[in-house]
């Protein structure tokens, strides 16, 4: 039985190498039968400019909000190993070359005040000893901690530079459950 088995699947392999080889190599000898007619080309309905146009969705808002949207660079003294001092740990682990290196974080925010004033997430700048911002512009500046609300995940930066980008927002008033919404964010900086 088992040879059968082989016998049959070795058959079936070669089969579909060969329809493939004369697939690729040879479609015209692989005819479609007589009845069978597909058309060649395939019609696909376009919108005309203008309603193309129209219909771009978030582009214009994300054009205009772009500017205001910056890059943020958080960084922390790495931690104390809490067994650095142990002379066990030290004898299996070795000295305890402490990582010297800072830890980063990254995440965007958004300039909400010409004066400097930006949100961001809490967690982007949660346990931050140093926190940069940078512009879409180029320009770049050391942030300071203003306020934060863990529990929904806010927080509140100030930069000190000129000209700054700021973004319009709507009057809350305006606002309802179910309107549409546009998260732009640039984190990595680029």
């Amino acid at each position: 039985m088992r040879r059968i088995w082989l016998i049959f699947s070795q058959a079936v392999t070669v089969s579909v190498a060969v329809l493939f080889v004369v697939a690729t190599l040879k479609p015209e000898w692989l005819a479609r039968p007589p009845g069978l007619i597909m058309p060649e080309v395939v019609p696909i309905l376009t919108a005309p400019p203008e309603a193309a146009a129209a219909g771009r969705g978030y582009a214009d808002a994300a054009r205009r909000a772009s500017p205001a949207v910056v890059s943020i660079v958080a960084s922390k003294a790495p931690q104390r190993n809490p067994h650095a001092g142990d002379p066990w740990y030290r004898f299996f682990f070795g000295d305890g070359e402490e990582d010297t290196q800072r830890q980063r974080g990254l995440g965007s925010g958004v300039i909400v005040s010409p004066t400097g004033y930006l949100l961001t997430n809490n967690h982007v700048i949660d346990g931050a000893d140093e926190i940069e911002v940078q512009l879409s512009d180029g320009r770049s500046a050391q942030a300071t901690v203003v306020g934060t609300d863990p529990d929904t995940d806010l927080a509140l930066l100030k930069i000190n530079l000129d000209r700054l980008p700021a973004i319009t927002l709507a009057p809350a008033s305006s606002l309802q459950v179910g309107d549409s919404v546009l998260a732009i964010g640039n984190p990595f900086g680029v």
